[in-house]
């Protein structure tokens, strides 16, 4: 049900109207597949978890000037149990901490200050930054490279998404899941949908990740040691005019402690998002990209810091 793509068989040149084909169906169907052959080294992808498990196992104190509440540009430390993803369960609380990095600009570049637009908030770890930073230019390349495949499935020309994604409010979020009994009421992550266009998860193999396609029971994302879990998200839906499907997900709480990479492929600040070429009567109006990331963030975090 959850198709494993490989992603050499489009950059070889040898399958690419295949590859389009399964990647559209998936996308119109579960709204999740996984891309193997993605060429971004297991090295960066092993020195990323390790980064990240330094900073989750720094002491509290430590973390706390880093707190992603204090940022208006949605960067930094989520402390655990300061988020509900499930807004349909207001008192269910994630049990997960996070960290959060945005596009690193220099303190001069004009963008700074726009909507979503500011600085990292670093740790003081030896390494940390430069780490983080390859695998977000790594994981952002593949994920506008994947939209070449979307364009030409959507009929469109294969760039057709370049110039809204080459500045992206892209997020390269660091989850740690503590491990627990999964007692009733218990929960990694809520059920959501993402909030961007794509998203590009690597996890760490331990189980626990859910989708619910539709009118269907919730059913485990299967793990293949070093591909991507890739699910359409609810900007690209929209962009699509339901053509593509964003798909809830959840995560269970681990019997083990559980770690992820997330990359989240939200468009750039200015991209307008309307319903795309030949896709039919707009079922939805224009937002940017700015506008449309406010308002699902505004509904997520349980409390604000200053």
């Amino acid at each position: 049900m959850i198709p494993v793509l490989d992603w050499s068989r489009f950059t070889s040149g040898k399958d690419r109207d295949g590859f389009v084909a399964d990647l559209g169906h998936a996308c119109r169907e579960t709204g999740f597949f996984l891309v193997s052959g993605h060429g971004i080294p297991q090295a960066l992808i092993d020195r990323t978890f390790a980064a990240a498990d330094q900073f989750f196992n720094l002491p509290t104190q430590a973390k706390e000037p880093l707190d992603i509440r204090k940022s208006p540009n949605n960067r930094g430390w989520t402390a655990h149990g300061s988020e509900n993803l499930d807004d349909s369960k207001p008192g269910q609380i994630d049990r997960k901490e996070a960290y959060n990095i945005g596009l690193e600009l220099a303190d001069d570049d004009p963008r700074m200050g726009q909507p979503f637009r500011g600085p990292n908030a670093w740790p003081d770890l030896p390494g940390f930054r430069d780490t983080t930073l390859k695998y977000f230019a790594a994981v952002h390349k593949l994920g506008v490279d994947l939209h070449r495949a979307i364009a030409l499935d959507l009929d469109l020309d294969e760039h057709y998404f370049d110039p809204f994604l080459d500045q992206p409010l892209a997020t390269l979020r660091m989850l740690r899941y503590p491990a627990g009994k999964g007692s009733e009421g218990e929960i990694g992550a809520g059920a959501h949908t993402d909030y961007g266009s794509i998203t590009l998860l690597m996890g760490d193999g331990e189980p626990g990740l859910q989708l619910q396609p539709r009118g269907k029971d919730w059913i485990d994302v299967p793990r293949v040691p070093g591909a991507f879990i890739v699910n359409i998200a609810d900007c690209l839906m929209r962009w699509t005019n339901d053509i593509y499907v964003s798909t809830p997900h959840r995560v269970l709480v681990p019997r083990n402690p559980r770690r992820s990479l997330a990359f989240f492929l939200d468009p750039n600040p200015d991209a307008v998002i309307e319903a795309l070429p030949g896709t039919g009567a707009a079922k939805y109006p224009p937002v940017t990209g700015a506008e449309y990331l406010k308002m699902r963030l505004d509904a997520t975090y349980t409390e604000k810091v200053t």
